[in-house]
C-alpha cells in the first residue's frame, strides 16, 4: 500500500471572526476528552444544520488539534471554540501552556504511527494557523472550513 501523501498547506492568515463563539467547551487535557469533544461538536454542528462534509472535516480537525494539545503540551485543560462566520466555520483549540516549538506539519516515515495530524488539518481546511493566547502562557491553533447549509448527519 502506498503511503498517504497529502499536500502541505502553509500557515495563512484568517478572515475576521465573530466576536463571540457559537460554542465553547473546556475539558481536561486527557485522551478521553477527544471522544467527548467530537460528540459535543457533532451535536452542535447538527443543530446548526451544516453539511455532512463540513461536519466530517470539522470532527477530523477538532480531534487532531485536541490530540496535539494532549500529546505535545503539559496543559491540564484544553478549550475548544467554534465560530460561525459568513460562509465559514472556525475551530479553535487553546492549550494552557504552549509547547517549546510551534505546531507545524511534518513528513513522517511511512511506518510511523503518528505525525500526520497537521497534514490532515491542512488538507481539509481552507486556512489554519497558530497564535499565542491573549491572556496567559497558552497557544491557540485554529482552522477554518467553508460552511454549507445541508444537514449534518
Amino acid at each position: 500500500m502506498a503511503p498517504l501523501a497529502l499536500p502541505l498547506t502553509p500557515l495563512r492568515t484568517s478572515r475576521e471572526q465573530d466576536t463571540h463563539p457559537a460554542y465553547a467547551l473546556q475539558l481536561p487535557a486527557v485522551a478521553s476528552s477527544v471522544c467527548t469533544v467530537r460528540a459535543a461538536v457533532r451535536e452542535r454542528l447538527h443543530a446548526l444544520g451544516l453539511g455532512a462534509q463540513v461536519c466530517d472535516d470539522a470532527l477530523l480537525v477538532i480531534s487532531e488539534l485536541v490530540t496535539n494539545v494532549i500529546a505535545h503540551t503539559v496543559s491540564d485543560r484544553v478549550e475548544c471554540r467554534l465560530y460561525i462566520g459568513a460562509g465559514h466555520l472556525r475551530l479553535e483549540v487553546e492549550d494552557q501552556i504552549r509547547a517549546h516549538t510551534l505546531p507545524a506539519p511534518r513528513t513522517p516515515d511511512p511506518e510511523s504511527q503518528g505525525g500526520r495530524g497537521l497534514l490532515l488539518v491542512g488538507a481539509v481546511s481552507s486556512a489554519w494557523g497558530v497564535k499565542d493566547a491573549p491572556h496567559g502562557p497558552g497557544r491557540i491553533v485554529w482552522a477554518e472550513l467553508p460552511s454549507r447549509t445541508e444537514e449534518c448527519h
